[in-house]
């Protein structure tokens, strides 16, 4: 017996993606006019039916193309799709259901809206509906269409079949970040952005979010307070933007070095950009992470230092002394003079006792004795319980001026 063929379904279903055309531009071959070719190749560019006239060697089109295939699509833009259910059949059918699904490497996310409830479709009718759905995941991903009714024939069953379509997300930008500690316990981060995408985008937003323990600002401005990138931050393909922000612990945070060591979590990278005529984008980082300063059993820094000194002037400042560790330290302050400066005051004095996470200011006076970049050397502590010594040779650089 011949098995009975497969019956055809009485629906269709088409999926379009939506995407904004792109301009037809030119190929910009040009020179100048006292080259040996003169002004033929300016001529031939003018003539081209695809170049800007006035603005020919701009790589600018004209004309409008519409997508010829899928495309790429980008992390973080918005996935745009019609779906069209058409009934090209003699008869009516009912129970007509349009499910669609987005299905990722880790979930499957519901897209269908308006068409989830069940409706009559009568001959040569359709259905359509537009999806739209935020790509918030890299790699393989499966539109999975699926449609159901049944026929309006006396005891007609349920039927129904599903369409796969299968596209990839790829990367638009390669964010890298990297962290400076500076001693007075603000943190700097750099961030590299570089256009991975086959055209320019204009980036329209890069912030940095800091977390709660943090309030940032932006260095990459002049002195009117605008980005120095200007209001049209474009950027081309393959090319790099760098943003430098410095973030500055909070009064509480500062306080407690315990604490500070351990704020390690920094914040996240807002990214909004512009792409193909006006298409949207948004990106945004996983928590970003800094390293843990390691400041060892004592923590040591400058303060209160003047902006100018001079040859052979004495320079008045404070050291802050912070005891990082998990014990008690007694502890001895000893200075050296040496060939750049010369400490006034007593060479040693005792400090006293320090508990743990407890700091203390202890000023001091220096006359530095060579002209130029400086280094704040030849300082020690000793705790006396242990007998360790911890040396500090170059606390800090100052540039030292002749007197006037």
């Amino acid at each position: 017996m011949e098995p009975k063929p497969k019956s055809e379904h009485l629906l269709a279903l088409k999926v379009m993606r939506l995407t904004r055309p792109t301009l037809a531009s030119p190929v910009v071959v040009t020179c100048d006019s006292t080259d040996l070719p003169g002004n033929t190749l300016n001529v031939d560019l003018k003539n081209d039916c695809t170049a800007l006239q006035g603005m020919e060697t701009v790589a600018i089109g004209q004309f409008m193309v519409l997508p010829q295939s899928f495309g790429n699509i980008y992390l973080g833009e918005i996935f745009s799709s019609y779906l069209c259910v058409h009934n090209g059949s003699n008869q009516g059918v009912k129970d007509v259901l349009v499910k669609a699904d987005l299905q990722t490497n880790t979930q499957t996310i519901p897209l269908s809206g308006q068409n989830s409830q069940a409706k009559e479709l009568a001959s040569n009718g359709t259905i359509d509906e537009v999806i739209h759905h935020e790509v918030k995941e890299t790699g393989t991903h499966i539109l999975v269409c699926e449609v159901t009714y049944t026929p309006l024939t006396f005891g007609a069953q349920p039927m129904s079949f599903r369409k796969f379509f299968k596209f990839q997300v790829v990367k638009p930008l390669d964010v890298k970040t990297k962290f400076y500690n500076a001693e007075n316990d603000e943190v700097y981060v750099e961030a590299q952005i570089q256009n991975l995408t086959a055209g320019p985008i204009c980036l329209e937003k890069v912030a940095l979010e800091s977390s709660h323990l943090f309030t940032v600002s932006i260095l990459d401005t002049n002195d009117d307070n605008e980005s120095i990138y200007g209001k049209v931050n474009l950027l081309d393909s393959g090319h790099s933007r760098q943003y430098l922000y410095c973030l500055r612990p909070q009064l509480s945070l500062a306080r407690d070095p315990k604490m500070m060591h351990n704020a390690t979590n920094i914040g996240k990278l807002d990214i909004v950009w512009r792409s193909n005529l006006g298409e949207r984008g948004r990106l945004q980082t996983s928590q970003l992470q800094r390293m843990a300063p390691d400041y060892g059993d004592l923590r040591v820094s400058i303060k209160n230092i003047p902006d100018k000194v001079y040859l052979e002037k004495p320079i008045d400042f404070k050291i802050h002394i912070i005891n990082t560790s998990e014990r008690q330290m007694d502890l001895l302050l000893g200075l050296q003079s040496n060939a750049s400066i010369a400490w006034s005051g007593i060479s040693d004095k005792m400090i006293g006792t320090l508990k743990p996470g407890e700091s203390t200011y202890i000023p001091l006076c220096m006359i530095p004795l060579e002209s130029g970049l400086i280094a704040v050397s030849s300082l020690k502590l000793t705790d006396t319980f242990l007998k360790r010594v911890y040396d500090y040779d170059d606390l800090a650089q100052i540039f030292v001026n002749h007197l006037d």
